[in-house]
């Protein structure tokens, strides 16, 4: 399991066009989200990213080497019911708690208008099992929702406000995260080219009422 923070940085360097609620790629060669392809080299990944590919690179390594059947899953935000996000980590169960609670939640940088794409543990846990029945030597994807599945941050506060009936309490701070990406989603299209009977089977309206009902549950007497 990698994670999207091995691209470091580069993904801010794409040109991007500001819509009234989110950062989108303008170029259409990103419309369909980052690929594979895409550079790990020359930007900044924080010590989490490049712990992560240090060992990306390593797993991609013994499946060339030696012929084994080796796979970096790429993890865009992979969450769920059961997710106990943090402020800095699980930022859409976090943020649901905090709508719920009534917690201030502080937003940094990019006008809220930042973008990630989401995926369900139901769905990581199906690829997997596909990529177990039939696996690849030395391969990598990039494993998020896609762009369908992808929100911006105030895009994600007005969907839980419809789900919860509660405002929002949030705070911003124009100071962003160090390396943090202003837009990425992933490109799903190799993912669905090798295993085509995967697929996103949960939305992002799925994914918000799940996370909000599992908080729900979590704090009943």
């Amino acid at each position: 399991m990698s994670t999207n923070k091995v691209y470091g940085d580069a993904p801010n360097r794409l040109e991007l066009v500001e819509n009234d609620t989110r950062w989108e790629f303008a170029d259409v060669t990103w419309q369909q989200g980052i690929p594979e392809s895409f550079s790990i080299d020359q930007s900044k990944h924080s010590l989490f990213g490049a712990s992560k590919l240090a060992a990306d690179v390593l797993v991609q390594e013994y499946g060339r080497y030696f012929n084994m059947p080796t796979c970096c899953l790429r993890g865009g935000c992979l969450t769920g019911p059961s997710h106990s996000g943090v402020e800095l980590h699980g930022f859409l169960s976090y943020l649901i708690k905090c709508n719920l609670e009534g917690q201030l939640y502080t937003v940094f940088g990019y006008k809220a208008k930042q973008v990630r794409d989401n995926i369900h543990s139901w769905d990581v846990a199906n690829f997997i099992a596909r990529f177990i029945q039939a696996p690849r030597i030395a391969e990598v994807y990039n494993l998020g929702g896609g762009r369908e599945n992808s929100i911006s941050m105030m895009e994600a506060f007005r969907l839980i406000e419809s789900i919860s009936g509660k405002q929002m309490n949030y705070q911003y701070s124009d100071k962003a995260r160090e390396g943090d990406h202003i837009v990425y989603y992933s490109d799903l299209r190799k993912m669905q080219a090798h295993y085509p009977d995967w697929r996103i089977t949960k939305d992002l309206n799925s994914i918000f009422q799940e996370i909000h009902d599992g908080w729900v549950d979590r704090h009943r007497p």
